[in-house]
C-alpha cells in the first residue's frame, strides 16, 4: 500500500484533520475491525471538528476582544444586578440574528468590558462576524478613511459585520461630524445587523453628549427601541482582585 504518498495528498489538499486521524487509524489496529463507511465517518468528523475550531478562532482573533472571557467564567452573582436566565438567553446569540441591540451600563471597573467579550465570543461561537472597537478608535479610523478615500469601504466593512460592540460609548460629547459618521454605520445597521455599545453614561446623559440635537433623536431612535439592556452594580472588580488589596487592608 502506498500509504505515504496518499498522506502527501491528504497534506496537499489541506486536509490535515482527515490525515492526521488517518495516520492514528493505521497505527491502531484496533480500526481495522471497523467497516470502511465507519472508518470514512470518523475521518470527515475530525476533519469538520478541525475546520470549525479554525473557523471559531480565526472569528475570535478578527473581532479583537479586550480580553479573553467567556459565558462560563461570567460571575451572575444577582448582587451584580444581572439576571442569569437573561445572560444565558442572550448567549445564544439569537438577538445576532434578529438584528437588536444591547446596551451594558455600569461604573468604570464593573465588568463591562468582560461581559460585553463574553457575549461577543458566544456570537463568534454561533458562527456570527463580530467586531470590538473602543468608539474614540472608531471616531479616529472613519476620520482617517475620509481622508484617504476609503471611508465607503470601511463603512461596507461595518455594515457587514453581524455584531459590532463599541465600548466607552459616548464617553466624551463628540463633535458634528463625529455624530453624523456614527449615524452613518447605524443608519446601515439599523433592521439589518445587531450592535452592542458599552457605557459608563446613562442613557439619560447621552442626548446632551450629541451636539446636534436631531442627530441625537435619530443615534438614540436606533439603538434604544430594540435593546436588551443590562446594568451592573457593585464596588469595581479591579479593586476586589487588585493583587495589593489585602496588603491594601492591612495597613
Amino acid at each position: 500500500m502506498l500509504t505515504q504518498p496518499l498522506l502527501d495528498k491528504l497534506s496537499q489538499l489541506r486536509l490535515n484533520g482527515f490525515r492526521a486521524a488517518f495516520e492514528q487509524q493505521l497505527a491502531q489496529p484496533s480500526y481495522q475491525d471497523l467497516a470502511f463507511e465507519e472508518r470514512l465517518g470518523l475521518l470527515i468528523d475530525v476533519e469538520l471538528t478541525r475546520r470549525a475550531n479554525n473557523s471559531l478562532k480565526r472569528r475570535i482573533r478578527v473581532a479583537k476582544f479586550p480580553v479573553a472571557a467567556t459565558i462560563a467564567d461570567l460571575d451572575l452573582n444577582p448582587q451584580r444586578g444581572l439576571k442569569r436566565s437573561q445572560i444565558l438567553h442572550l448567549a445564544q446569540a439569537e438577538w445576532v440574528g434578529r438584528h437588536l441591540n444591547v446596551i451594558v451600563l455600569g461604573a468604570t471597573g464593573a465588568g463591562k468590558s468582560y461581559l460585553g467579550s463574553a457575549l461577543g465570543r458566544a456570537a463568534c461561537e454561533a458562527e456570527y462576524k463580530v467586531r470590538y472597537l473602543r468608539t474614540s478608535r472608531l471616531l479616529q479610523d472613519l476620520h482617517l478613511a475620509q481622508a484617504d478615500g476609503s471611508y465607503a469601504k470601511l463603512l461596507r466593512t461595518f455594515a457587514n459585520t453581524h455584531l459590532l460592540i463599541l465600548d466607552d460609548w459616548l464617553r466624551d460629547p463628540l463633535t458634528r461630524t463625529q455624530a453624523r459618521d456614527l449615524l452613518e454605520i447605524l443608519d446601515d445597521r439599523d433592521g439589518r445587523a445587531a450592535t452592542m455599545v458599552i457605557t459608563q453614561v446613562p442613557v439619560t446623559e447621552w442626548h446632551s453628549r450629541i451636539p446636534d440635537p436631531t442627530i441625537g433623536d435619530a443615534l438614540l431612535d436606533r439603538l434604544i427601541h430594540a435593546a436588551y439592556r443590562l446594568e451592573l452594580v457593585g464596588e469595581s472588580r479591579r479593586k476586589l482582585y487588585s493583587p495589593l488589596r489585602d496588603d491594601v487592608e492591612s495597613l
